[in-house]
């Protein structure tokens, strides 16, 4: 019987641990950003002196700041190196504006386990967090959390669907799309 306990605490513990910091909500949109989230109140990201300038950048199809999903491969976590001009961009934006605060929402396919899933997207997020601040990007300016499979882009059964899910997506407080 102890062992049995020991089993279950152990596994509320790993549940926990690899459980997303925020709630997920029902009123999220595909892109796992609640309104909540893009107004810093659940993330507890201030978004006082949010710049109009830096939104019309951030918006941009011709920038490179308006690109914010990094996608990875099955099963990985590991940033590509197609992503570093892209990552090189978001870091400069950042450095430039040691206030402004990104959120980075790791995601994963259906495939797998829930409790996987949101390991992996943890570490996806991890792993993106890590290079922007490798890049200089102050710890303090980034956040990083797992939603798992809970907010795909794409519901199909298919490679190229599942390929869409596995992603970490940049956002910035304040800005909606």
């Amino acid at each position: 019987m102890r062992t049995l306990s020991l089993i279950l605490v152990s596994s509320a513990t790993l549940l926990l641990a690899g459980c997303p910091s925020q709630p997920v909500t029902p009123e999220q949109d595909p892109a796992g950003v609640s309104d909540a989230n893009r107004q810093g109140v659940t993330t507890g990201i201030d978004t006082s002196g949010v710049d109009g300038a830096d939104i019309t950048l951030l918006r941009d199809p011709k920038n490179a700041l308006s690109q914010r999903a990094i996608f990875f491969d099955l099963d990985s976590y590991v940033v590509k190196d197609e992503y570093r001009s892209l990552l090189g961009a978001h870091a400069k934006f950042l450095n430039d504006r040691p206030k402004r605060k990104m959120l980075i929402q790791g995601n994963a396919d259906e495939r797998g386990s829930r409790e996987y899933n949101l390991a992996l997207g943890q570490k996806r997020s991890e792993a993106i967090k890590k290079a922007l601040g490798l890049m200089g990007v102050r710890e303090e300016q980034l956040e990083a959390v797992s939603l798992g499979e809970e907010k795909p882009r794409c519901n199909d059964a298919s490679e190229e669907c599942w390929g869409q899910n596995r992603r970490g997506d940049m956002l910035y407080p304040g800005l909606t799309d």
